[in-house]
């Protein structure tokens, strides 16, 4: 009998370990892989945050390097030293400074297979674009999260189509599909009242702006009509103010970031994604996962979860119908609009659940590994 052949030591490296979309998928694929074959381990360039303990509590060796910005590439150094005593035999790095100072700390490490997930198509920095590209040559495979990111990662960003594998975000279902609906009183909207659902960064790449400008021309032929507003970011104070300006504080709720998600989209009527651009939106996952039906503008990753429109209501960025036509027509199709969400919800089930994107990562790196034929004969 051939001997057991030990799991394989395989580095994970993150800008930071927030509660933000990347930052959750990585810890949904570090704690679901087959610990027979894998060993991981996280590296954080930043002081850590509050995925750490939970990436802790499931046995996971997780390292912070206390970089203090975004941009101190100095952090190369000490990943590089923790990499060459690690000696992995994969890198996994998610999210453009990772991306970058993991490269460049992996090769010096000699680290065989180094991994680079991105995760958005990248459309605030040309300068990004073509670190990227003159980085590529460090990189054995590029994961992206959406045909459209491909597409992108290709035709704009210049890199090579032959490393570039297809891998989506995924979700937990049963959480969000069981999840009871949240009382939305406690927000401020009164109880029989239609309300539209809003979870993101309050920043210029999610739209937010544009939504309520939106719910503004629904308000006057809606009387029941209510958005509520989850999250925070850099545009959270011109938003509330634009709000009190036109006196819609009864109707607009801004209620900060908050835990239980799934119940938020249980509650909601509608979900309304307004982003310009995205890579594979997590937020239309769950709300498709919920049963909820949504209108999405048609960014990148939309046209891999809602199709054409079969599974939600599709949203062209420059043309028809406007935004709030679209949410007026979504909100008038009671029985349709159901359906395609019963269907949106079998179609979450089927493709986008952890445990079916965590066995395509796995697959992934037993290809790539050097002499992976031999390890599949020896597991075999």
């Amino acid at each position: 009998m051939p001997s057991e052949t030990p799991p394989t030591r395989i580095a994970f490296c993150i800008t930071d370990l927030d509660a933000g979309g990347a930052e959750r998928a990585l810890v949904q694929i570090v704690t679901r892989l087959d610990r027979r074959r894998w060993e991981p381990h996280v590296f954080c360039l930043d002081a850590g945050g509050v995925l750490a303990s939970e990436l802790r509590s499931a046995g996971i060796d997780v390292v912070c390097l206390g970089a203090r910005r975004t941009r101190d590439f100095l952090v190369v150094w000490p990943l590089y030293r923790r990499l060459a005593a690690l000696r992995p035999e994969i890198l996994q790095t998610f999210l453009f400074h990772a991306n970058i100072v993991g490269r460049l700390a992996g090769a010096a490490a000699r680290v065989p297979v180094i991994v680079s997930g991105i995760r958005v198509a990248e459309k605030r920095s040309r300068m990004r674009l073509w670190i990227d590209r003159v980085t590529d040559r460090l990189v054995t495979a590029h994961v992206c999260v959406s045909r459209d990111v491909a597409e992108f990662s290709t035709n704009q960003g210049g890199l090579p189509s032959e490393k570039i594998r297809v891998i989506p975000n995924g979700v937990d279902f049963e959480r969000f599909a069981n999840a009871a609906p949240t009382d939305l009183t406690q927000f401020g909207a009164p109880r029989g009242s239609r309300v539209l659902l809003f979870v993101g960064r309050l920043d210029p790449q999610k739209g937010p702006l544009q939504l309520l400008e939106a719910a503004a021309e629904l308000f006057a032929d809606h009387a029941d009509l209510h958005l509520v507003m989850v999250g925070d970011g850099p545009l959270a104070s011109e938003l509330r103010e634009w709000t009190r300006a036109r006196s819609f504080e009864s109707r607009i709720h801004f209620v900060g970031r908050q835990e239980n998600i799934a119940a938020l989209m249980r509650a909601a009527d509608l979900f309304v994604l307004p982003s310009r651009w995205e890579g594979l939106p997590n937020v239309v996952l769950e709300a498709m996962a919920a049963g909820t039906p949504v209108v999405a503008t048609a960014v990148e990753g939309v046209r891999d979860l809602l199709g054409e429109g079969k599974f939600g209501v599709v949203v062209p960025l420059n043309g028809e119908p406007r935004l709030s036509e679209a949410i007026r027509a979504a909100l008038r199709q009671n029985e349709p609009g159901r359906e395609a969400a019963q269907m949106a919800q079998r179609l979450v089930r089927e493709k986008f659940t952890w445990p079916l994107v965590v066995a395509e990562y796995e697959r992934l790196y037993a290809e790539i590994l050097p002499g992976s034929a031999e390890r599949r004969l020896n597991r075999a």
